[in-house]
């Protein structure tokens, strides 16, 4: 009896045009958007633990954008490489 070894390779899968990955990569745009505009985040109110809107603004925006980059890698990684 034969068992398949761990070395063999594995199916080949045809490219995709990406189409759908496009879509995943378009939700990069919201941090850009969500910074872009100083205007809307320059003033003091509302405070987080002391700290000013236009501070606070910013670092969550450090922290959405770390999260939402996780996601979108986990979304469009190559589950060959897995």
């Amino acid at each position: 009896m034969h068992t398949p070894s761990s070395s063999a390779p594995r199916p080949v899968t045809p490219p995709t045009a990406g189409g759908s990955k496009i879509g995943w990569k378009l939700l990069l745009i919201i941090p850009y958007l969500g910074l872009c505009f100083p205007a809307f985040y320059a003033r003091l109110t509302p405070t987080f633990f002391g700290f000013p809107f236009f501070y606070w603004y910013q670092f969550l925006w450090v922290i959405l954008t770390s999260a939402l980059l996780g996601f979108i890698y986990l979304k469009l990684k190559d589950p060959q490489n897995d």
